[in-house]
């Protein structure tokens, strides 16, 4: 039975708004490797998926093999599919971790990590966890690292209070992008204040039943202007 994580990629088909979310993450993603220094560049992504956006970036980005990642995804499949095309693309350095995101163990031995991939989250979990989340994240980056989230508009839209809650954690908004004609917008953040220590195993978040979930409200709406880089 197909799972309901391996249905939901199916929305990346065609011109769907998962894929034109998909596409303002990948440009993230390149702008962050592009003004990344030299030398290794740690990676990690909560509930990666299939780790698409990622792998897309690596597929023919020339720093690639610096990349040293760890992808944690609960759902076998989408590991299984993940770590298929990362052989093919030969990342020897690049892992899929087949584990629960939702505590901070998941990134243990991993941190601190210069770019934090944090999308598909924020539209199933609670406005508090949603505010824990951003409030550990320190602890998982190194400095001057960069967070890319996304998060749907749908009303009531908390996309406004998720940006002063990344400031007040110590955070430089980099770019804001509403994806038009839907509701979903992808933000990048960077970490101004100093890294702080990593605490195993706290909790992070916990997803909500699938009728309870914020991503299940409200419809499309005009998007607000979007600031920093566009798509």
């Amino acid at each position: 039975m197909t799972s309901e994580w391996v249905a939901w990629h199916k929305g990346y088909e065609g011109d769907q708004p998962h894929a034109k979310r998909l596409r303002v993450v990948e440009t993230r993603i390149h702008e962050f490797l592009d003004r990344a220094p030299p030398g290794p560049i740690r990676v990690i992504s909560l509930c990666a998926g299939d780790g698409r956006d990622l792998l897309g970036v690596l597929s023919f980005h020339p720093r690639a093999r610096e990349v040293e990642a760890r992808l944690v995804e609960l759902d076998p499949e989408l590991v299984a599919s993940g770590r298929e095309r990362v052989a093919r693309l030969g990342l020897r350095d690049v892992a899929f971790v087949m584990d629960d995101a939702s505590t901070t163990r998941a990134c243990a031995g991993a941190v601190p990590a210069d770019l934090l991939l944090i999308c598909g989250i924020f539209g199933n979990i609670c406005d508090e966890d949603v505010k824990g989340t951003i409030d550990l994240l320190p602890e998982l980056c190194a400095r001057n690292a960069t967070v890319v989230w996304t998060r749907g508009r749908f009303e009531p839209d908390l996309t406004p209070t998720i940006r002063a809650w990344f400031h007040e954690a110590g955070f430089e908004e980099l770019s804001f992008v509403p994806i038009p004609n839907t509701t979903a917008s992808v933000g990048a953040h960077r970490l101004l204040g100093a890294p702080r220590p990593f605490r195993d195993n706290e909790r992070l978040f916990t997803f909500l039943p699938r009728e309870l979930r914020p991503s299940a409200r409200g419809r499309p709406r005009e998007p607000p202007m979007a600031s920093g880089p566009g798509p």
